[in-house]
């Protein structure tokens, strides 16, 4: 019997700004680029 992959596994948002402020040390990312006064949050927007 095949072993079914669950997609959610696979296709999961790691780079960008909803994908950090979705974790805790991603949103401690965030803050730490703000108030270094980055005008860009991430690498994408």
């Amino acid at each position: 019997m095949k072993v079914k992959i669950r997609k959610t596994s696979i296709k999961r948002r790691r780079q960008g700004f909803r994908a950090r402020m979705r974790t805790k040390a991603g949103r401690k990312q965030i803050n730490a680029r703000r108030r270094r006064g980055s005008s860009r949050m991430t690498a994408w927007g």
